[in-house]
């Protein structure tokens, strides 16, 4: 009988501690709650001067993998106060400029532009002289390609002429045909006249002493 009395009476300490840490966690919630939102709570001092974190070199990577991290400045350390003072004084800087030309390699000074002057009289132009063309005309004939150089004499006293043309030897009197081409028209002492029947063309050969 007294084993259950015991039994009954520490469930009933634990029960009672249970309570007692509810109303005690419910109270702490409400005081955290009220100081954060009570709007007569005094705002933070501002920051008047930044202040700088060293830096903290990161520690080697664990041997289980994990990446090791950096310490740096954090957020709160910025000053984010904006500066009138200093914006005005910029702002009231004017740049007036020295008139150099800053894409120009050197400090060489502005080349000062001259002014061509203006004729006072027009140009003045002689007379035009036209070049007379002369008058070419056609050009001549070829010449004709038979060599005299010889006189043959027969009994009568006629003349026949020794015409070479190539290798070949012709003896022709007046109004034979050499090559079928070429007539003899007058066979004389020192030259013989020979026309060329394709062109109508006359040309007098001298006689040569040594073809």
């Amino acid at each position: 009988m007294s084993a259950s009395r015991a039994t009954k009476a520490d469930a009933a300490d634990r029960q009672k501690k249970i309570i007692a840490g509810v109303v005690f966690g419910a109270i702490a919630l409400g005081v955290i709650y009220w100081e954060i939102a009570d709007p007569g709570s005094p705002a933070p001092a501002a920051v008047t001067a930044p202040v700088t974190t060293p830096a903290v070199p990161a520690r080697p990577a664990a041997t289980t993998g994990t990446p090791a991290r950096a310490v740096g400045t954090t957020s709160g350390a910025l000053d984010p106060t904006l500066h009138m003072q200093a914006m005005l004084v910029t702002e009231a800087v004017l740049y007036n400029g020295t008139g150099r030309n800053v894409f120009a390699v050197g400090g060489a000074a502005p080349v000062e532009m001259k002014k061509i002057p203006m004729p006072v009289a027009p140009v003045r132009t002689g007379p035009q002289v036209s070049t007379p063309v002369a008058n070419l005309g056609p050009p001549p004939p070829p010449p004709i390609p038979l060599k005299f150089f010889g006189i043959a004499t027969s009994g009568n006293g006629s003349r026949k002429a020794f015409l070479l043309h190539g290798d070949d030897v012709f003896l022709a009197a007046n109004g034979d045909i050499v090559q079928r081409k070429y007539r003899v028209i007058n066979v004389g002492p020192n030259s013989v006249q020979v026309e060329d029947l394709t062109t109508n063309n006359k040309q007098t050969l001298p006689l040569q002493a040594n073809p």
